[in-house]
């Protein structure tokens, strides 16, 4: 099968609850029922980020692949890197269902999951039966649990036992299902978690870089702490956005006030004005990552020129299916081209 015929099946689950048809998607992906991209790389396309060489800049954001299932069928459709979990050190079952809602007349997503996952030890099983080298850059993103939770603590210890297997890992810290998990993105919490990863990470024989995945909800007043108190702490990157509480007026789909993250093409305006003003107070301390409403080349590209050296998708790839990777990635190289840039890099920023 190819990316073309698979993504033309999904309608088909449009029917079924919407978890459920995710789940079955997974599994197909995972048994590479979904082909691979063979189209040739785009030269202008590969960039080089927090010491990480990417064939592209586009990935695919952490929640669609929790346990670390399909990683290598997802690097096969043409990611330059994909993000796995949200893992946490014990497994959890998460909220109780339903808890995914598709908001088709919106193109958006309401989930309310909280945590799902199997576990960290799962998670480092699957990766350690991955063949290597890998097809593109793997990241592991990490939270903790519900119940017993120590930030403190369990940061670390996630990160020790991921550095191995990861190129690099994500501190998230802006879920909105998991009780007080977005107050850790206040300057002196937040200073202390990653000051604990660090001087664990000292210690380490490798030592990929760390990432913080922020909220699209912040005040206006937060963020710059945010960012100070990531280059302090020698973050790598900020990845802009989560999911965001917030409901538009735009919405139209009955099940919009369902409680949870909302994402989607409603997220793409929001999420890309916190991305330049982040852009505008790292004043290229570090990277960042642009996250929300991605469905098409031309809204990559403008995540891309409001600051983001990479991208990453999951409500867009969950509506349009495997084709949109290369969608994009042939369309991006096409925008770059028409404005003059040989390189992803030589946008970045350029409207911000």
């Amino acid at each position: 099968m190819t990316p073309a015929i698979a993504s033309a099946l999904m309608p088909l689950m449009r029917g079924m609850d919407a978890e459920t048809a995710h789940g079955i998607a997974l599994r197909a992906l995972a048994l590479g029922l979904a082909g691979q991209n063979r189209g040739a790389d785009h030269q202008s396309l590969a960039t080089e980020v927090a010491g990480l060489r990417f064939r592209n800049p586009l990935g695919l954001a952490a929640g669609f692949d929790k346990n670390a299932e399909a990683v290598l069928p997802l690097l096969r459709l043409g990611f330059g890197f994909m993000e796995a979990g949200t893992v946490t050190p014990r497994p959890q079952i998460g909220n109780p269902r339903p808890r995914i809602f598709r908001l088709a007349e919106d193109r958006a997503v309401i989930n309310r999951l909280g945590f799902n996952n199997a576990g960290l030890d799962a998670f480092i099983a699957r990766l350690k039966a991955l063949p290597r080298p890998l097809p593109g850059i793997f990241g592991a993103n990490i939270g903790i649990n519900k119940e017993g939770a120590d930030p403190e603590r369990d940061y670390p210890a996630l990160y020790e036992a991921l550095a191995p297997h990861a190129d690099y890992v994500t501190v998230n810290v802006s879920s909105p299902n998991t009780p007080g998990l977005r107050d850790l993105q206040g300057e002196e919490r937040l200073a202390s978690i990653l000051g604990a990863i660090n001087a664990r990470r000292a210690a380490l024989p490798k030592r990929p870089p760390l990432l913080v995945k922020i909220a699209p909800d912040l005040a206006d007043d937060a963020l710059g702490p945010i960012v100070e108190a990531c280059v302090a702490q020698g973050i790598a990157g900020l990845i802009i956005s989560n999911t965001t509480i917030t409901r538009p007026a735009s919405l139209q789909s009955p099940l919009k006030d369902q409680a949870g993250g909302l994402s989607g093409a409603p997220l793409f305006g929001p999420s890309t004005a916190v991305l330049k003003r982040g852009y505008r107070l790292a004043q290229g301390r570090i990277a960042l990552i642009g996250v929300g409403g991605i469905a098409s080349a031309e809204q990559a590209y403008a995540k891309i020129r409001a600051g983001a050296a990479l991208v990453q998708l999951y409500s867009g790839f969950a509506y349009a299916g495997p084709v949109l990777v290369r969608q994009i990635l042939d369309g991006l190289a096409a925008l770059l081209a028409r404005d003059g840039f040989t390189s992803v890099a030589d946008a970045v920023g350029k409207d911000a």
